[in-house]
């Protein structure tokens, strides 16, 4: 089953409301045979790709339902269902990612905004080259992993290439002073990694901010989390979260709402842009 993508997300979003109140056995039961639940489900929820017959044949059935269905509007989605099927570069490298490592890169493609918190290590997104080659060896919990180790590294590296797009995804990274203060193995990589969120952090759609180590007890303390907005497709936002061996998507809207809450309270309490710049420059003469 192939990663659901952001069109395929949004294509389901607005079938829901279509349907409104309507189970989908219902719409199953009135479409005649044409379609079954698990197939309308799988549209919905964006598992499986859909048919832009599909979608036609599912739209003319909601007008005969009672639904407004603009042209503007089937047109719209139309064109969703033929964009959703579309691949990324990342295709390239399907036997090395999994699939909930392939959607973060398709959400991060077609984000407007990331909100990052990290505890313990530097956002990917901001990662050099020997930094990411030294977190994924250090974090491989499995020898597949470690075997993917050069592949990995340069599909962290090409993800960042959305950061310097021509309509550039805005970053706003806050990180744990620990996270700074870490060592390598390897000689300077400290030093190469923390002048990159400098250099990164001067860009006008990327803002760092450094929470210090001597900070109150602060909800961020619980685990990192990134948010992926979608500016006025606020419905679609959605929270990642990763731990040693799995990643999780959070999707409902109370709490994509509690983790945006949380990511605001740590902002807070965070050092300004400034603030940080000072004490990343101050850290790294000593990397």
């Amino acid at each position: 089953m192939s990663a659901p993508t952001v069109r395929r997300r949004r294509l389901g979003t607005k079938l829901r409301a279509l349907r409104a109140e309507l189970t989908l056995e219902e719409v199953a039961e009135r479409s005649e045979g044409r379609f079954v639940y698990s197939k309308l489900s799988r549209i919905e929820t964006a598992k499986s790709p859909a048919k832009a017959k599909d979608i036609d044949a599912l739209l003319d059935l909601y007008v005969a339902l009672g639904r407004e269905v603009s042209d503007e509007l089937r047109a719209a989605l139309l064109t969703l269902t033929k964009e959703g099927a579309q691949r990324g570069w990342w295709h390239s490298y399907r036997g090395v990612l999994t699939p909930v490592y392939e959607d973060l890169i398709s959400l991060e493609a077609e984000a407007e905004s990331v909100s990052s918190w990290q505890l313990g290590v530097i956002p990917g997104l901001l990662q050099t080259g020997e930094y990411a080659r030294e977190i994924i060896r250090a974090t491989a919990m499995s020898e597949a992993v470690e075997a993917r180790v050069d592949a990995l590294v340069e599909v962290r590296l090409a993800r960042q290439a959305v950061l310097s797009r021509e309509d550039p995804l805005t970053l706003w990274a806050i990180v744990a002073e620990q996270a700074l203060r870490s060592t390598s193995e390897g000689d300077g990589v400290m030093h190469e990694q923390l002048g990159r969120l400098l250099s990164m952090g001067k860009r006008p759609n990327v803002n760092v901010q450094v929470l210090p180590a001597n900070a109150p007890l602060h909800v961020g303390q619980l685990g990192s989390f990134t948010i992926l907005g979608f500016g006025p497709h606020a419905d679609l936002d959605v929270v990642h979260t990763e731990g040693l061996t799995s990643a999780l998507y959070v999707e409902e809207r109370e709490q994509v709402a509690a983790h945006r809450d949380a990511w605001q309270r740590l902002t807070s309490a965070a050092l300004s842009v400034e603030a940080s710049a000072e004490l990343i420059t101050e850290i790294r003469k000593n990397a």
